[in-house]
């Protein structure tokens, strides 16, 4: 998996670097010190994921992720945060990145999270999950054009799909859904497929945020 880090601190992605690079199965092909370089970084490497700093003095982890979110074939994103319920990190969430890590994450862990993410699969635990949730939701009065917009399009959804996005939107993994819904993996991988083609997002990350908006949890 081709990796490319981005972070304004050049301590930081020379220490990611090393993790990263020195795991068999990944290679950093390329970092930036800023969002303002990535689409060209990205144009230029064709990484698998980005390792993106979610804080940067010209141009931010969020307006980059929302640039290569609209690229043809964009890579995936993990955002890199200090703080684990940033209004930011859920800004870019909701732009598309697939999840995040903290920056004191032991390098092993940052390791897991790549391949995931690389994978299609979310980086938040339930309890993230729900704490990134409660930050969302604690402006009810905002929120209400989200609400109305995700129940629309939740509406749409078959009640089998809306069982499998109310356990994404709980933080279940695959595995969890299967045993909760007396499906096979194989087959909660093609629901949580046929959400993000239905619904029009990114990844389940974005689905999970979109029940929650819509109450449905």
């Amino acid at each position: 998996m081709r990796i490319l880090i981005v972070d304004d601190d050049a301590l930081v992605r020379a220490g990611l670097s090393m993790i990263l690079g020195g795991t068999p199965d990944l290679e950093v092909v390329g970092e930036a010190a800023d969002g303002s370089e990535v689409v060209a970084a990205v144009t230029a490497c064709r990484p698998d994921v980005v390792l993106m700093d979610i804080r940067m003095p010209r141009m931010d982890g969020l307006a980059a992720t929302e640039a290569l979110r609209a690229l043809p074939r964009p890579p995936e994103v993990l955002v890199l945060t200090t703080f684990d319920a940033d209004e930011h990190v859920l800004r870019a969430l909701r732009a598309g990145a697939g999840g995040f890590v903290l920056k004191d994450t032991p390098p092993a862990e940052i390791v897991r999270a790549v391949r995931r993410v690389a994978a299609g699969e979310a980086t938040l635990s339930p309890t993230v999950t729900r704490t990134l949730i409660t930050h969302v939701t604690a402006g009810a009065a905002a929120a209400e054009p989200r609400r109305e917009r995700a129940a629309r399009l939740l509406a749409g959804l078959t009640e089998r799909e809306r069982a499998v996005a109310v356990a994404l939107g709980q933080g279940r993994t695959n595995a969890e859904i299967a045993a909760e819904l007396f499906m096979s993996v194989a087959t909660v991988k093609a629901y949580v497929s046929r959400l993000l083609t239905r619904l029009d997002l990114n990844n389940r990350v974005q689905v999970a945020l979109l029940v929650h908006d819509a109450g449905l949890v």
